[in-house]
């Protein structure tokens, strides 16, 4: 099929769409059952008044779409964004229902924004914008532990969200599950260790598995495996600078970092925390010393190198700059970082496509993992750690007793029962490497390309929770 309209212009959740119907012709699903799939059950749009510091009063828009509930509660980060409108809100929210049937996540897709530049407000307005954000989603019914959790997104962090959690504990008095209104949290607030890192660490852990087929890298002519990739990462928020450090520790070659006042490069390899620490002292990753500093940030995209990882916002590639990519491999890291025309045209000019829908997953993996302590009470290792790290000791001591091999008091010390961290890693991991299995073997099935092989997945999965409801056949 061919893709029609517009390119940046077109709507995220048309350019979406488009590709669930690509998806769809490959199932037998029926038809009206894939036109409730692909419909946005809820779409709610409101207005609020905030005072500010000078005592003025501002009048804020917002949003809160709910795709599907065919899983409940939904689940989308909230994003602060001037430029957000409630078609990008529809189409990240139906990224969202797609991604989590296909990570096996049982939870449906929502998305939340509030149209405002953080940079523009204090910490006080910022937190009285969340908190009567919430409020808002509280008497519509559209946040709660079964009903519809919300996560960070753009432009929000940790502290947004122990405000979204504190203002719905205080008008939900006597939940016990309050808490799990929310991902995201402080970890003071039950939020999970491991999570901050967690997409960036998802994108690591499916690359690595991407690279790993030798079959695959031999058609894109790379040698299998992570190691020596040189890879140029667009964005270096909170996803971005992850990503970077661990596909720096696997081996690969960061050469060129772009951000939205420019890119800076050096094809050595640039070295992820002395950009971390550049930018915190100066507030800008330019100037780096022993980095050159290019032209502009969209001539970061031209740069030639193994991997794209796209890991800021979305149309970051489009049809009007994807001939200068010089890449082999498309990393979507961000949502929708790459338009259906582009994505098109990539894929005609041999480039590998991994689609933000598995490779952006590592958040939402995390996130059910935090809902799930929440509504549990329970640090994830508080009960076995000990136990566990008991059994290893006996084990070696028994070995010990048996050959007559004294171990060294390091090896001994570094025996330790897996703590909430590692068990959160271990978890991602083996979502990433199960679900890639999967994503390939449709591929390879259908002979298409990973996007539309994720969608297929994601589709037979919704079609059989309908199945299972008695809603369709």
């Amino acid at each position: 099929m061919e893709y029609r309209g517009a390119d940046t212009s077109a709507r995220l959740n048309e350019q979406v769409d488009q590709a669930v119907i690509r998806a769809a012709a490959f199932t037998k699903h029926d038809r009206t059952l894939l036109a409730q799939v692909r419909a946005c059950n809820t779409v709610c749009e409101f207005a609020f008044p905030i005072r500010r510091d000078d005592g003025s009063v501002k009048v804020v828009k917002a949003w809160r779409a709910q795709h599907s509930d065919h899983r409940l509660p939904t689940k989308g980060g909230i994003r602060f964004s001037p430029n957000v409108d409630s078609d990008e809100i529809i189409g990240l929210a139906a990224l969202m229902t797609y991604k989590c049937a296909l990570m096996d996540v049982p939870f449906g897709g929502a998305k939340g924004a509030v149209q405002i530049d953080r940079d523009e407000f204090s910490a006080g307005e910022l937190e009285r914008i969340t908190r009567r954000y919430t409020f808002e989603l509280i008497r519509r019914n559209m946040i709660g532990p079964g009903v519809d959790v919300p996560a960070p997104d753009y432009g929000t962090g940790p502290q947004e969200m122990a405000w979204v959690a504190d203002t719905y504990r205080q008008i939900s008095r006597g939940d016990l599950d309050a808490l799990a209104c929310v991902t995201g949290k402080p970890i003071a607030l039950s939020g999970l260790r491991g999570r901050s890192e967690a997409t960036g660490l998802g994108v690591f852990y499916g690359l690595r598995e991407a690279c790993a087929q030798e079959e695959d890298m031999r058609k894109l002519g790379l040698a299998p495996g992570l190691d020596g990739k040189t890879i140029v990462i667009q964005g270096f928020g909170n996803v971005g600078a992850h990503a970077a450090a661990f596909l720096a520790q696997g081996g690969a070659r960061i050469v060129c970092v772009i951000e939205r006042d420019g890119a800076i490069f050096n094809p050595t390899g640039l070295k992820v925390a002395e950009i971390v620490e550049h930018r915190s002292r100066t507030g800008s990753i330019l100037g780096l010393p022993g980095a050159e500093t290019l032209p502009s940030a969209a001539a970061g995209l031209n740069v030639e190198c193994d991997i794209l990882v796209p890991a800021a916002l979305e149309n970051t590639v489009h049809a009007g700059n994807q001939a200068g990519i010089r890449a082999r491999i498309i990393a979507e890291a961000a949502n929708g970082p790459v338009t259906a025309l582009a994505d098109q045209a990539l894929r005609q000019r041999g480039l590998m496509i991994i689609p933000d829908i598995y490779l952006n997953a590592g958040g939402v993996t995390a996130s059910y993992l935090e809902w799930l302590k929440s509504l549990a009470h329970v640090r994830f290792g508080r009960i076995e750690q000990r136990f566990d790290q008991g059994a290893y000791h006996r084990i070696v001591e028994a070995v010990s007793g048996a050959t007559g091999h004294a171990f060294d008091a390091q090896i001994l010390s570094g025996l330790k029962g897996a703590g909430e961290t590692d068990l959160v890693r271990s978890a991602l991991e083996e979502t990433m490497a199960t679900t890639f299995a999967q994503l390939r073997a449709v591929s390879t099935q259908h002979r298409t390309d990973l996007r539309t092989a994720a969608l297929i997945i994601a589709l037979d999965k919704i079609a059989e929770s309908y199945a299972r409801m008695g809603i369709f056949p």
